[in-house]
């Protein structure tokens, strides 16, 4: 059973694929969000396995959701779109599954066979990171790791203090230490700071490597977290633990990096 979330800001438009979903006895819909804004709050509370995400909302658009999204837990993403043909390509060529509207029942199947296939985690692993390339694309923010730091490093220092961000003509500086976790798939990363999402192109890896391990602690293969961000964990199965990040972000640390359970309990 896949539990779906429905995510659009015209309430016809909500309902109207609420109906269609009742035909799908694999489909239970948990809930709907009128915004981004609440579809983020829907989505840590409700858990949902799949997202039917409107792209063209007021406010936060559905790919503003998309970043913030952004992790191993993240669902399973539907995009619900009225864009042109043209700007379909860009949905095709990425290989994201979209319904058009208005909708097609035979494309609603379609979408909903395939977002079945996709809870294997490896296989989820892979839409998410074409999820995070499709942001960059998107948006014209394509960068890199060392060119983030680049810009905003000085020489002589064990660790880098900042991360120069660009975002057309501008270029933000982020604290490092305003990082509050950093999650990846494939050869992309999101870095959390401060209520913004930042989309990168880098290894986990090399980002460990220049982190201060006095602040920053791995706890997951696509998770690190700012250990002074922490405020509580609780046991999970197989010697998993959910780490609380402020009032609403959970993130998993998986039993490969169990032992560094004793950095992060230094902080609560």
């Amino acid at each position: 059973m896949l539990r779906a979330l429905i995510v659009d800001d015209e309430a016809l438009a909500r309902r109207g694929l609420e109906i269609r979903l009742k035909h799908f006895p694999e489909v239970e819909v948990c809930g709907q969000s009128a915004n981004g804004r609440e579809a983020l709050e829907h989505v840590d509370s409700l858990k949902p396995d799949l997202l039917f995400l409107d792209v063209q909302m007021p406010g936060m658009s559905g790919f503003e959701v998309l970043q913030a999204l952004s992790g191993p837990d993240m669902p399973a993403i539907v995009f619900v779109t009225a864009y042109d043909e043209f700007a379909l390509k860009a949905f095709e060529a990425n290989a994201l599954d979209y319904l058009l509207k208005p909708i097609n029942d035979e494309r609603l199947a379609e979408a909903i066979e395939r977002a079945k296939k996709s809870a294997d985690a490896r296989l989820a692993h892979v839409q998410q990171s074409k999820l995070l390339k499709f942001i960059c694309e998107l948006t014209g923010r394509e960068l890199t790791l060392e060119g983030a730091l680049a810009e905003a490093t000085g020489s002589g220092e064990a660790y880098p203090r900042r991360l120069a961000i660009k975002d057309g003509g501008e270029t933000n500086c982020v604290d490092i230490d305003a990082i509050d976790w950093v999650d990846a798939a494939g050869d992309y990363m999101c870095v959390h700071a401060e209520g913004d999402t930042y989309v990168l192109r880098g290894t986990m890896k090399r980002l460990e490597e220049l982190l201060d391990p006095s602040i920053f602690v791995r706890v997951h293969r696509s998770a690190i977290v700012n250990r002074r961000r922490v405020t509580s964990m609780r046991p999970h199965r197989n010697g998993e633990y959910f780490l609380k990040l402020g009032p609403h972000k959970e993130v998993k640390l998986s039993r490969k990096y169990k032992g560094n359970l004793a950095r992060l309990a230094e902080r609560i």
